[in-house]
């Protein structure tokens, strides 16, 4: 009997060791499952954190969008009564600086306006007439089934300026510009998977013709891509695009239009034709004007600690303003 207890007595240090590590075994399970849920749990409000950031972005963007394209058929419809050109010193060319938008919306007066989230936006619009249309080298001739892509002499000559102002290699002009020749061509005539780069839509597709990104970050400010031939506003345009898109133009006498633009902005291209009073330098209707109708809207919104940014290339017909393509710029 004594045996028999003694052995029990020795049992019971081994039953509470068990006991003690399936307990330390159970509460490590149960805070490892607290914790997965605590962090499912925080993963879920950041997503939907995120996600209501990226609708605020998307509305608040969109609404920006829609408010540059009202100035913009406003500013046609001032035109249309006065008969001016478009020029750099009308309300759509003034950019927005950073504005905080929680300064203009109504916040109930029980809530602190410290808690709302701060939300900055700032924009600008570009006209894109103030820059030679990469497409204008290209020229169709003749008509229907005959009908031929060629290279434009008169915008070639204007590019090859261009390049040579900005010190950049006219051998990569001259492939490029043979390369959307060929590629329209094969567009027009051959139903079979083109094997040339496909036409580009926008400037950084150029680099598909064998323009170096080095090159089109310099012609950014003076080349765009638009899906139809355009003339240039001389309103609007750099010195270096005019003196380049206007045959024995100087750079000295590209200077002195822009200085004389800023005062009075030229109604025609004959008020600017009096101003060079030079007669071998002559503006044409077909390359060059003082109205515009494709523009870049862009915003830039800062939601705490993120900023958001994206594009729109719009058109304007008349009083009717549409968009053409939007797009979020990347790496924002």
């Amino acid at each position: 009997m004594t045996r028999v207890l003694r052995s029990g007595r020795r049992s019971r240090p081994a039953n509470r060791g068990a006991a003690l590590l399936l307990a330390m075994l159970t509460v490590t399970l149960v805070a490892t499952l607290a914790a997965a849920a605590m962090w499912q749990q925080w993963r879920a409000t950041e997503v939907e954190m995120a996600e209501r950031q990226r609708m605020q972005a998307s509305w608040i963007l969109t609404g920006a969008l829609d408010w540059s394209r009202l100035i913009l058929r406003e500013d046609a419809r001032a035109n249309q009564n006065s008969g001016n050109g478009d020029h750099l010193g009308e309300p759509w060319a003034t950019p927005l600086e950073e504005a905080r938008l929680t300064s203009f919306l109504a916040v109930d007066k029980n809530n602190n306006t410290d808690e709302v989230m701060q939300a900055f936006l700032s924009g600008e619009i570009i006209d894109l007439q103030s820059r030679l249309n990469f497409m204008n080298l290209v020229r169709m001739v003749n008509d229907g089934t005959q009908s031929k892509a060629t290279l434009s002499d008169t915008d070639l000559r204007a590019f090859r300026r261009l390049f040579e102002l900005l010190n950049l290699p006219e051998a990569e002009l001259t492939a490029a510009a043979n390369e959307l020749v060929r590629t329209q061509n094969l567009a027009m005539g051959d139903p079979k998977p083109s094997p040339t780069a496909v036409s580009p839509s926008k400037l950084a597709h150029l680099a598909w013709l064998g323009i170096r990104p080095s090159s089109l970050a310099v012609l950014e400010p003076h080349v765009v891509v638009l899906p139809t031939r355009t003339p240039l506003n001389i309103n609007t345009a750099s010195k270096e695009v005019l003196a380049a898109s206007v045959p024995g133009l100087d750079m000295a006498r590209a200077q002195q239009l822009v200085s004389e633009r800023e005062r009075t902005p030229f109604k025609t291209l004959a008020d600017a034709e009096k101003l060079i009073a030079n007669e071998q330098v002559q503006l044409s209707d077909l390359h060059h004007g003082t109205r515009s109708r494709f523009f870049e809207i862009r915003g830039r919104l800062r939601l705490d600690d993120v900023v958001i940014e994206e594009r729109s290339l719009v058109v304007r017909s008349g009083l009717k303003v549409q968009v053409v393509w939007r797009e979020r710029i990347a790496g924002t």
